[in-house]
């Protein structure tokens, strides 16, 4: 094993040894500083603030879409935007937290995610909010590998484990629980309400990191960072995205559509032959020698996949095909919230005792059974129903957020276990970006198949090609494009041509999503318990 030293952020001059003794102040009773259970108090806070953000704008989308003019592509993005630039800069962050500390990246994230999550609540164009979305995920991505950096190096190697687990958590229940405060937040103030509530959590978060988070740094930190690579990647996910996004408009054979796929394809090449001569890559792929540890990112981006693109599409069916209110909304998903709270300690519990593998793949099967049963959800189907899809898929996630960490961080070496911890996070929120692209890109062209057809059929006055184009994007969210003084007749034959139509897209896009968890099934397989018990290197003994 490599051997680490801490350093006090508060005396960068005194150096302990990081492997087994505990140093004298992280002794018991010796104030917040350090202590680790404030730490992880400390940390969830804002971890939570960053996870929460991943899904409580999902419900608010209708209401920025009608507010603010989007169109369904823009609104993708105000999700995807946030997604890519998480993801994209979390390796990235990770190691500057490597370089600088992860107590000065942690609480500069602190302070950039709460300031952005401002700025777009007073933002009046989508431009704006995109941008500062941006912006989010950019500072997120400091968060999220300086908090699991900071408990790595303050729980001993015992509690860990243990430490992880409630930590996982709160990130399960931070993103099931965003829709429903969205639902309150949107209901009974305003879309905007959505972002301000993180400033004042994020004023906590920094105060409680100011008093109890304390520096730690390894020895054989790094001392440079891969621009080029850095350069690669997040150009190879931007086309990649970018041409998944537009394909629905262009056309999935048009030669712009396959442009940015090639150029994708391309910059990925590039990204992995540049790793393999850079003296300190972004992505070592040395780590991928390890198949549970690629199983284990590649199950990360396939969950991710189906449950973020699934629930993409559920808030706009709950709110414009049954006429739920934002709140009404919120609450039809408590029993996927609420699985996922009491799942997740059940699941960390069973994957302690019995390892991942087993409760990764049952977890990854229950959720290819809920997005198969919501499938086959119509206009008419009742709350009862929803709510048992819902339940399954909040219990077939829980094992799959909590066993992360373990998986891939555990079969990771000593010295690339901080890269890991990034990777896991980046696989995540890559696979929640592919999700509303990919899935986006399904609804997208069955709505456009479809639409003319169903629209004939109800002997509607026939549209232009723009003006069917423009009738596609408003039923692509499941609303019902019924101009002011329709008459009611007509109006109600509009109304379900247009839910019809979007509950044929939803279908498949689910369908899709029960067949990427399918095959998650058999890449959970390949996991396995990771033997690098001592991840938690000289933290006290509690």
């Amino acid at each position: 094993m490599t051997s680490q030293t801490t350093v006090d952020a508060t005396g960068p001059g005194d150096k302990t040894s990081g492997t087994s003794a505990a140093p004298p102040d992280h002794a018991p009773g010796r104030g917040l500083r350090g202590h680790p259970w404030f730490t992880l108090v400390s940390v969830a806070i804002g971890v939570m603030m960053v996870a929460l953000d991943g899904t409580i704008v999902a419900i608010a989308n209708p209401a920025i879409a009608k507010d603010l003019g989007a169109s369904f592509a823009d609104v993708q993005w105000i999700t995807n935007a946030y997604f890519l630039a998480l993801a994209v800069t979390l390796i990235t962050a990770g190691k500057l937290g490597d370089r600088f500390g992860h107590r000065q990246t942690f609480l500069i994230g602190v302070i950039g995610f709460a300031a952005a999550s401002g700025a777009i609540g007073l933002s009046d164009s989508i431009a704006l909010v995109v941008t500062f979305r941006v912006f989010q995920g950019l500072f997120g991505a400091l968060l999220m590998p300086a908090a699991l950096g900071l408990l790595r190096a303050t729980f001993p190697a015992e509690k860990l484990n243990m430490a992880i687990g409630i930590w996982g958590m709160v990130i399960g229940a931070s993103t099931a629980g965003g829709p429903i405060l969205g639902g309150l937040l949107v209901q009974h103030v305003s879309w905007q309400s959505v972002f301000f509530v993180n400033v004042p959590v994020g004023a906590l978060a920094l105060v409680l990191g100011l008093l109890i988070l304390k520096d730690h740094r390894a020895d054989n930190a790094p001392r440079s960072f891969d621009l080029p690579g850095i350069a690669l990647l997040s150009g190879a996910m931007f086309c990649l995205v970018w041409a998944l996004i537009k394909a629905p408009a262009w056309g999935w054979g048009d030669g712009r559509t396959w442009l940015f796929i090639g150029a994708s394809v391309l910059g990925f090449a590039l990204f992995s032959f540049w790793e393999t001569k850079v003296r300190e890559p972004l992505i070592p792929l040395a780590l991928f020698r390890s198949l549970p540890l690629s199983a284990g990112v590649v199950l990360m981006v396939l969950m991710a996949i189906a449950f973020m693109g699934g629930l993409f599409f559920v808030t706009f069916y709950l709110q414009n095909v049954h006429g739920m209110s934002p709140v009404d909304a919120g609450l039809h998903l408590l029993p996927l919230t609420g699985m996922m709270i009491v799942g997740s300690p059940l699941a960390g519990a069973l994957i302690t005792k019995a390892g991942p593998r087993i409760p990764l793949a049952g977890g990854m099967l229950l959720t290819a059974v809920a997005m198969f049963g919501m499938s086959k959800l119509q206009a008419g189907t009742g709350s009862g129903v929803m709510s048992v899809w819902f339940a399954l898929l909040g219990l077939g996630l829980a094992p799959v957020m909590v066993g992360a960490t373990e998986v891939i961080v555990g079969n990771a070496p000593m010295e690339l276990s901080g890269v890991a911890g990034g990777l896991q996070q980046a696989a995540m929120q890559i696979g929640g970006s592919l999700g509303t692209a990919v899935l986006g890109a399904v609804m997208a062209s069955r709505v456009d198949a479809d639409l003319p057809g169903n629209w004939a059929a109800a002997k509607l006055p026939p549209l232009t090609p723009a003006q069917l184009d423009q009738v596609s994007q408003v039923v692509q969210q499941g609303a019902a494009p019924v101009p002011k003084g329709t008459p009611a007749p007509i109006a109600a034959k509009i109304a379900s041509v247009a839910h019809d139509t979007f509950i044929s897209g939803m279908s498949l896009a689910c369908l899709v999503a029960a067949g990427v968890a399918a095959v998650a099934v058999l890449v959970a397989l390949l996991t396995k318990r990771g033997e690098n018990a001592e991840a938690g290197a000289g933290a006290a003994h509690i």
